[in-house]
């Protein structure tokens, strides 16, 4: 029913327009770094929807690599990110001057099915993180950087 309705809102240039921009690896790495950052939270690194918040969407996102999303035309993948899906979890990402950014996500979707473990592992480093993985990273750096680790403050019971 979600695929229906976005096609029917949809306008038919939409459909038909065609991505301007090369598959080159400085494009589509600069994708996987934006996915990363921005879609994967919901789409996972691989595309597949696979996440604690993609599970508790309904619709669900649906698998990126699937023939469902990899048959629509580069503008239908453009339209849908900069304008989101209606009723879905989708939102609208489209920002003035930015189109170049969809359009490079356009590449990166079309790219998902040969996505290499290193591309992956590349983008984990770039998904967003909450504050204690953040300190957890830190506390691995500073460690591995010959840093002292800062002593725990210690508690005070009141009894």
């Amino acid at each position: 029913m979600a695929r229906a309705a976005r096609h029917l809102s949809m306008p038919a240039a939409a459909r038909a327009r065609q991505n301007p921009l090369a598959a080159s690896e400085e494009n589509l790495r600069d994708a996987r770094i934006h996915f990363a950052d921005h879609c994967a939270i919901c789409h996972g690194n691989d595309g597949s929807g696979d996440t604690m918040i993609g599970h508790g969407l309904y619709p669900k996102p649906p698998d990126l690599r699937l023939p469902e999303t990899q048959k629509l035309s580069d503008g239908e993948l453009f339209w849908v990110i900069e304008n989101g899906v209606r009723f879905t979890g989708m939102p609208a990402f489209s920002s003035p001057g930015l189109a170049n950014d969809s359009w490079k996500l356009v590449l990166f979707l079309r790219h998902l099915k040969q996505l290499t473990p290193q591309e992956r592992m590349e983008m984990e480093r770039y998904n967003p993180k909450g504050p204690d993985e953040q300190q957890e990273e830190q506390q691995e750096d500073d460690f591995l950087n010959g840093a002292t680790p800062a002593p725990k403050p210690e508690s005070h019971h009141h009894h």
